[in-house]
């Protein structure tokens, strides 16, 4: 399963963005609820498209998790980034539960970041070749960052004062480390916490 390609339903994404103690904007205070029932079929669906995943095993609870998002009201929403761990339990058919997270993180309606706990082993889909590193996230937000503000790959090497072939890599899904992070929050018009932790580097919280 190559999540990058994976859109995700309106309802899926009002279950994952729903938190009793979280008001978006035009949204009635409190929410109103929501049908977190949707998001057993998206669970149970992606995890059976792994191949080593035992289909004897189904998401069977979930509640409703605490949405995170980064950005600011001038960010496209087609690239902000939110993400949202939802806990549950799994079951097997012979009765056997065990508990359950799912770590989701979203741009859009696009799936970015898919990773479950279940018990102590945590797990989640490979989107590169065997053999290969995993593509990092931060890749596809920097991606969509940079074309909503409409800086050139160029204009951000220079302004960062890294090389093009730096942001290229970046762009593609190499991980960044702190300094480049911090460069390129700049750039953006973003706070460091933030893309600090687009790039799951920390949790944000400042040094």
């Amino acid at each position: 399963m190559e999540t990058a390609n994976c859109a995700l339903t309106a309802d899926v994404i009002a279950a994952l963005r729903y938190w009793p103690g979280v008001i978006w904007g035009g949204q009635k205070n409190p929410p109103d609820p929501v049908d977190m029932a949707v998001l057993l079929p998206f669970f149970n669906q992606t995890l059976q498209d792994l191949p080593w995943w035992n289909r004897d095993w189904k998401v069977d609870r979930v509640q409703p998790g605490h949405p995170a998002e980064t950005g600011d009201h001038r960010c496209d929403p087609a690239v902000r980034f939110t993400e949202v761990s939802i806990p549950g339990t799994v079951a097997s058919g012979n009765g056997e539960s065990l508990p359950f997270v799912a770590k989701v993180g979203f741009a859009g309606d696009q799936l970015i970041r898919f990773q479950v706990k279940i018990g102590d082993v945590v797990m989640g889909p490979a989107v590169a070749p065997a053999g290969r590193s995993e593509p990092h996230p931060f890749g596809r937000m920097l991606t969509g960052l940079m074309d909503q503000r409409g800086i050139p790959v160029r204009d951000m090497a220079r302004a960062a004062g890294l090389s093009m072939s730096t942001i290229h890599m970046l762009r593609r899904g190499h991980n960044p480390n702190l300094l480049q992070a911090r460069l390129i929050a700049g750039i953006l018009d973003m706070s460091e916490a933030d893309v600090r932790v687009i790039a799951g580097l920390d949790d944000g919280s400042t040094q």
